[in-house]
């Protein structure tokens, strides 16, 4: 069989990121993001032509969980099964999330290098075999995904920074996922303490790998940065008091946000925020 050329590879791109991210079941929508990754991994692109982009404003979904504010979602401690449960299905509901963030950050924005498209999609796929990983874990726990409410904050951050993709990488990646990073840890110890040591293994995973997703966002920051002339530390800490001031709070993982690319100046001048 003849291989397609490559500008055909480009418009397959595109195609098979959008009906990725338009997916609605959770299982398709990782076979399909592990079925792109493969793919893309054994073709080479021709970005001579590149198809118009066509902005998705909600992504696929299953009609559960059920969507609520965050005040609205009960608080539960994790001295019991049921609310450690709530806090896998938290994180797995994040990662699913991700997964969708991921592919809308290499579907919606085009003209970027081939690295760029490459980039998110490595992402996409630890972020559905994450989502995976702790559907299994809530299986055992007898539980589900789509059995406790969520909020849609992290689509909701999508969608501000949907015409822009310097402003997009500074705050998901940088922001939102560099959150994770922070606060990972504290769960992991308060699971360790009540012997939940499954879930533990899951988050050590999570952790560990969602390092290189923030520094991959805080590489092309730092790209889209010098092409607009820009100094990243200070046009960072711009965006934050302008868009997500309330969102970071020490304390920080200053270890993993070293090795995701953070600068000290930076660090200083958020933990004085």
């Amino acid at each position: 069989m003849t291989e397609a050329r490559p500008s055909a590879h480009c418009a397959r791109l595109f195609e098979r990121l959008e009906a990725a991210l338009l997916c609605a079941d959770p299982v398709g929508k990782c076979a399909l993001v592990a079925e792109l990754g493969a793919w893309l991994n054994s073709v080479e692109l021709d970005w001579r032509e590149i198809p118009q982009a066509r902005g998705i404003s909600e992504p696929g979904r299953p009609l559960l969980p059920k969507l609520v504010a965050p005040r609205e979602l009960a608080q539960r401690g994790l001295g019991s099964a049921l609310g450690r449960a709530a806090l896998v299905h938290a994180v797995a509901h994040i990662e699913f999330n991700a997964i969708n963030l991921a592919l809308d950050a290499a579907h919606r924005f085009r003209k970027m290098p081939d690295a760029y498209y490459r980039d998110w999609l490595s992402v996409a796929v630890d972020e559905a075999r994450h989502f995976q990983l702790l559907a299994t874990r809530l299986g055992d726990m007898g539980y589900a995904y789509g059995d406790f409410d969520a909020h849609n904050g992290l689509w909701e951050m999508c969608l501000k920074t949907q015409d822009d993709v310097l402003l997009r990488m500074a705050l998901v990646p940088r922001v939102l996922e560099a959150r994770g990073l922070d606060v990972t840890p504290g769960m992991i110890e308060r699971l360790r303490v009540n012997r939940d040591l499954a879930s533990v293994a899951a988050l050590e995973i999570i952790l560990s790998e969602e390092v290189r997703h923030v520094e991959i966002g805080t590489r092309w920051f730092h790209v889209l940065c010098r092409e607009r002339g820009l100094d990243p530390d200070a046009h960072f800490l711009s965006l934050i008091h302008s868009y997500a001031h309330a969102r970071v709070k020490p304390p920080f993982n200053l270890p993993a946000r070293y090795s995701a690319g953070f600068s000290e100046h930076e660090m200083k001048a958020l933990s004085a925020l």
